[in-house]
């Protein structure tokens, strides 16, 4: 499968700042330890991937999915095979006790970086969901920058999202929220994060979802009317490296893509197909579209696939994606792909820490309303724009 191709570009991003830059990245890398927490996810096992390749002194992979461990170790082995340092790979969850032991034991690392994340605007459905998100976006993150921070760490970077800037669904706004803790404890820590497009077929998208869909002979269903931006998963390891060894205090990393890379999902669709050698028929109803594909089934060597695409009419979708705000200062020369947003420092202490005190009183009060928790996201982000329109993606094929 060609991913760039069905991602609308010809060449993958980064070539010229690889050329120019990978003697440092492989000086760096070679020379120093790193922990990687969520390591397993689509965008841990790239970035995990560029370490490794790179011969590091120590690489620890955190992530709460056995399986996917399994399978980063296995990929690692087939592709690439050893590297004379210590790589150990650990099945737990940042938030749990055992986790906490790990801390405690394995203390010396020069970069940690976090991965982990809750990923989907369809986890802002119900209230447990969401408190998880904010758990694991958020005071997770809090957790362990404290920790890198009180063991030497001389570098933290936290994975962000294009969702953060102009926030409109509760997980750009838990990352966006992210971020302002980030600022606070980046006077006594060198902190980095980056803000980036869908990662192709990663683990959970739509476009690994019409894989899905064709290995079960289902129906592949996508909206008409979004346009987003898209990077392959090696690319996005590439963003993370650059920002973790290369970036500055407080730098934000984001691919330099024009609104000519912005693509519909049913575009991507109608190109997977056709790589497929199969002919997209667009039918006007889900219902069809299982009559159509169970009617295609039954005709041997039938080359045609039915397609349902409608507009998007779910909370939290975006019409598009942007990866700064107006107000926020760029760095467009020092890298030819890579953009840098310089980020000021901006936070309100008080809020932050009525923030956390509120999350844990939900805790302590096994309380989860849904209402309640955007209160306090609306407390810190008073320009936060949440349009609940009662109805989300699992509501859909």
């Amino acid at each position: 499968m060609d991913i760039l191709k069905l991602i609308g570009r010809s060449k993958s991003l980064f070539i010229n700042d690889l050329l120019r830059y990978e003697p440092l990245l492989q000086k760096v890398v070679s020379e120093s330890t790193f922990l990687v927490l969520g390591g397993a996810g689509s965008i841990g096992q790239a970035v995990t991937k560029e370490i490794f390749k790179r011969n590091p002194l120590k690489l620890f992979v955190v992530d709460i999915s056995e399986n996917n461990l399994v399978e980063l170790v296995r990929d690692l082995r087939s592709s690439i095979g050893y590297i004379k340092g210590d790589f150990q790979s650990f099945a737990l969850d940042v938030g749990s006790w055992q986790f906490d032991m790990f801390l405690q034991e394995n203390k010396q690392f020069d970069f940690v970086l976090n991965l982990t994340a809750l990923k989907h605007v369809r986890s802002e459905k119900d209230p447990f969901t969401l408190t998880r998100m904010i758990e694991t976006n958020i005071i997770n993150t809090i957790k362990t920058v404290n920790w890198a921070k009180e063991n030497g760490v001389k570098k933290y970077f936290a994975v962000s999202t294009d969702k953060a800037a102009n926030p409109v669904n509760l997980m750009g706004a838990s990352k966006r929220i992210m971020e302002m803790f980030l600022m606070r404890e980046s006077s006594e820590i060198s902190i980095s994060t980056a803000r980036f497009a869908n990662v192709a077929f990663s683990d959970g998208s739509l476009l690994h979802g019409f894989e899905k869909r064709f290995i079960k002979n289902q129906p592949i269903v996508a909206p008409n009317d979004v346009r987003r931006y898209f990077v392959t998963p090696e690319e996005s390891g590439l963003i993370c490296l650059f920002s973790t060894i290369l970036g500055n205090n407080m730098d934000v990393f984001f691919p330099k893509l024009t609104p000519n890379d912005l693509h519909r999902f049913s575009e991507i669709a109608v190109r997977y197909l056709k790589e497929k050698e199969y002919e997209p028929i667009i039918v006007d109803s889900e219902d069809e579209a299982r009559k159509l594909i169970i009617e295609f089934n039954g005709i041997n060597n039938c080359k045609k696939w039915p397609c349902f695409f409608s507009s998007s009419d779910t909370t939290g979708e975006k019409d598009f994606e942007e990866f700064f705000t107006e107000n926020e200062q760029l760095d467009l020369v020092t890298f030819e792909d890579f953009g840098v947003i310089k980020s000021k420092v901006d936070f309100d202490t008080s809020k932050l820490d009525f923030f956390v005190s509120q999350f844990e009183n939900f805790k302590k009060s096994n309380e989860c309303n849904k209402i309640k928790i955007i209160e306090i996201i609306k407390f810190l982000l008073p320009d936060f724009k949440h349009e609940e329109k009662g109805k989300y993606l699992d509501s859909k094929m």
